[in-house]
């Protein structure tokens, strides 16, 4: 599996304004077309890029194995609408998108096109919110998408301001923490990662043993294609992507790390290393008898995160 160049995020035909629940398909910026659903705020104050929740969409990325259907995304939409408009989509490899899954790697350009299209849709403020392999996406989207500095020019070819500041083939910083190369209409203004891991290649718990067999066994590949309807890419990571802990010191917008203390994935020493890497940059809640991702996401705990993301 290897990183790629984003590129221009191509223009949606979708109209820029929608009131009524709208699915389409989406290119990402690698060619592969992602299924994306729109539903619009059901608080019904404000027009489509207006200063009420209407102004504010939110995007949900979905853990390994998940997709637009499944009822814990389907759960989470309907709280957020409550509050905002909220786009959800399907990974490559997962659901009705194309391509095969690279395991959070090339997810980014899918994370991007979904970002963008909310931005076309006349949506001012976007809030990225991420479970499990969709937590470390929306950390990496938002190292390595970052808006135009004030005074910055942007180039209207590429669609990029300023000098490249971050290798975008390997996804590796440079020196001094400085930050993405930005990209026009693809950034995000919020971040909540929900049970992300830290590092790559984690295999302290039996879950995570049993994931590595399927992504990287061919019998596993066959078991997630039958089994579990997700199409995993036979490549190795090559080169590896910028790891989450490593993007977390590159975010410059509000963040907000969520972790249950509970989790049979990833242990608490997960969120805690992103947020020391954040600093004084994020906020940490370790949920106390919470599980994993999104399935163990209650309607109480994402109407916190809905208050989180309106005061962010």
């Amino acid at each position: 599996m290897s990183s790629v160049s984003e590129g221009r995020f191509p223009s949606s035909s979708v109209p820029s304004i929608t009131r009524v629940p709208r699915r389409t398909t989406l290119p990402t910026g690698d060619g592969v077309r992602i299924e994306a659903v729109y539903t619009p705020c059901t608080a019904g104050s404000g027009a489509v890029g207006g200063d009420g929740p209407a102004g504010t969409a939110i995007v949900l990325a979905h853990g390994f194995t998940g997709s637009v259907d499944r009822p814990a995304v389907l759960r989470a939409a309907e709280v957020f609408a409550q509050r905002a408009a909220v786009i959800t989509f399907s990974f490559r490899g997962h659901g009705k998108s194309g391509g095969r899954s690279t395991v959070g790697d090339r997810e980014v350009l899918d994370l991007a096109a979904a970002v963008g299209w909310a931005r076309s849709l006349g949506h001012r403020r976007i809030v990225t919110v991420g479970f499990s392999m969709g937590g470390s996406v929306v950390l990496r989207h938002a190292a390595l998408y970052t808006a135009p500095e004030a005074g910055e020019s942007v180039d209207e070819e590429s669609g990029t301001a300023g000098a490249e500041r971050v290798d975008r083939r390997t996804g590796a910083h440079k020196a001094h923490g400085e930050r993405a190369e930005a990209h026009t209409g693809a950034h995000t203004d919020v971040v909540v990662s929900v049970s992300a891991p830290a590092r790559w290649y984690y295999r302290g718990t039996a879950p995570m043993r049993r994931l590595h067999w399927v992504v990287t066994r061919p019998a596993g590949r066959l078991v997630g294609r039958y089994g579990f309807r997700t199409r995993i890419h036979r490549e190795d990571w090559n080169p590896v992507p910028l790891s989450p802990v490593e993007a977390v010191p590159l975010i410059t917008a509000p963040l907000l790390i969520v972790h249950g203390d509970r989790d049979p994935y990833f242990p608490v020493d997960h969120p805690r290393m992103l947020a020391g890497a954040a600093g004084d940059g994020a906020e940490l809640w370790l949920e106390h008898g919470m599980g994993h991702a999104e399935n163990a996401a209650d309607e109480k705990l994402l109407n916190r995160i809905a208050d989180w993301t309106d005061s962010a």
